[in-house]
């Protein structure tokens, strides 16, 4: 999908890890809601509350996903899981587009 119709976006952004980190949260009329955003390269960790699908529009990272010690290679058009209630670590390659769903 190239566009999302119908939406509404919140005007303040999210601002992680002094600005490294961005994003916009999107709400749908369905009552459900992404975040769309960029991260610079460097690595950094995030906690989950909600379950994750985080979709790569463009750029490359590692990540490390709960419970796992290997690092798994994402680009541009690839995406992963994350499981409610975890921590998974990226390491940002280069200047990384996502879109991460809430489940």
């Amino acid at each position: 999908m190239k566009q999302f119709d119908n939406v509404a976006v919140e005007l303040e952004g999210n601002s992680y890890f002094d600005g490294a980190v961005t994003s916009r949260t999107v709400h749908f009329a369905d009552g459900s809601k992404k975040t769309l955003g960029f991260m610079l390269p460097g690595e950094y960790e995030f906690g989950t509350v909600a379950a994750e699908l985080m979709e790569i529009t463009s750029g490359e990272l590692e990540v490390k996903l709960p419970n796992s010690n290997e690092w798994i290679n994402i680009e541009g058009g690839a995406s992963f899981h994350v499981p409610a209630n975890s921590k998974f670590k990226v390491n940002v390659k280069a200047i990384t587009d996502y879109c991460c769903s809430y489940l």
